[in-house]
């Protein structure tokens, strides 16, 4: 396994793994990289999404933390904590993340020493000073004097979360934008944390309690300019809706388009922000941004509801509609199945779907989807000519 350089050549003691950001550059386990940078505590980054795991590269550490930033990173991460303790059994395990303070109680002490939650970059910090000033042999004994920081209590920020970006080229094993028939390499940037809302199929106001704070304006213009020198050419904004603080927004892609004019752009927001910002949608397109990414979830008003998503379908299809008028690609998110969904509501789903043409603008595996769904859907789904089934190629 090849880890992600660190800024240092000596041995590390410190070292830092993701499992899983959709694709994306580990920007969780990167931001914490620059903080022990910043601190001089060099700490090596792996990423086991794209390298297999190595039981070298944490042999001789004294300290692991495994960054969870959804679900699938914690499922994943478990495994690594469990290869972790057989080749290093004296390492102080730390789980960190959204989903290491959600389900804290299940990880420590069966997995590791310790857990962080959302914001936990500075105690991330102070526990690597205590372990290194205890040393490898009593690095389990270690722990913070105090609870994990509370995402929700935090209003100002203590360090810089400008993320370590290492000087080497973009690297190919990450997401890429395929624009034109040319890929292109992407970086993976945030500009605030949190979220203003709180939908209740999502993780994280169960951290953040319905509050967000934005980043400072140059460390995330400087981080981008960073990611751009070392080849990005498509910037994917890692916010949970970069509409709930838009002026925030329209300053920094307006500085970004103005310093980088051909690099472009794409966000998630509501459906409610796409439907009531329709002059800040409108600029954000005309500063480079090429497609948007929205929790649509369903299109049945019961289900919408349940999870107080704060749109209805027909919001949702009038959004769809003036994303079509605009020439600007809206890419849906669904989450298809749940106790309240019908099978008249899925095959109304798929209809939506095929009829606004937005089967190319749907993530590859949600369309899984569909082999769940009745007969009528799947002959809609069906690409012209075909007979009325999904094919392999459609999951390719």
């Amino acid at each position: 396994m090849q880890s992600l350089p660190t800024q240092s050549t000596a041995a590390c003691d410190i070292v830092l793994v993701s499992c899983y950001e959709l694709g994306h550059e580990p920007l969780g386990v990167l931001t914490a990289a620059g903080v022990l940078d910043r601190a001089g505590l060099a700490a090596r980054v792996i990423d086991v999404a794209v390298d297999d795991f190595d039981p070298a590269s944490v042999a001789d550490t004294s300290l692991v933390a495994i960054s969870t930033p959804m679900h699938t990173a914690l499922r994943l991460g478990a495994r690594v904590a469990a290869r972790v303790r057989e080749v290093n059994p004296d390492a102080h395990i730390c789980f960190v993340g959204l989903y290491a303070e959600l389900h804290h109680q299940h990880l420590v002490p069966a997995l590791a020493d310790t857990w962080l939650g959302a914001e936990f970059e500075a105690d991330l910090l102070e526990l690597s000073r205590a372990v290194r000033a205890r040393g490898a042999a009593s690095a389990r004994t270690v722990a913070l004097p105090r609870a994990p920081r509370s995402a929700g209590a935090i209003k100002e920020r203590e360090l810089s979360l400008a993320p370590r970006r290492v000087a080497a080229p973009h690297d190919a094993r990450y997401t890429q934008l395929q624009l034109n028939g040319r890929y292109q390499s992407t970086a993976y940037v945030a500009t605030t944390r949190g979220c203003k809302h709180t939908c209740t199929h999502c993780p994280i106001p169960a951290a953040y309690h319905g509050r967000f704070y934005s980043l400072p304006l140059e460390q995330v213009l400087t981080d981008i300019d960073a990611a751009v020198a070392l080849g990005a050419r498509h910037v994917t904004f890692a916010d949970a809706d970069f509409l709930n603080g838009p002026t925030h927004s329209l300053r920094i892609a307006r500085e970004m388009h103005h310093r980088h004019p051909g690099v472009t752009f794409d966000y998630t927001a509501k459906i409610e922000h796409l439907l009531r910002q329709g002059a800040a949608v409108d600029e954000l397109q005309s500063l480079g941004n090429i497609f948007v990414v929205s929790a649509v979830e369903s299109f049945n008003n019961d289900v919408l509801t349940r999870l107080d998503k704060g749109h209805s379908d027909d919001d949702a299809i009038t959004v769809i509609r003036d994303f079509n008028r605009r020439g600007l690609t809206l890419r849906p998110s669904l989450v298809p199945f749940t106790p309240w969904e019908t099978r008249e509501s899925l095959a109304r789903l798929f209809e939506i779907v095929a009829g606004e043409g937005l089967v190319t603008c749907i993530d590859t595996f949600q369309r899984m989807a569909a082999l769940a769904a009745p007969g009528r859907a799947l002959r809609i789904m069906a690409k012209p000519g075909d007979p009325p089934r999904l094919t392999e190629d459609w999951f390719c």
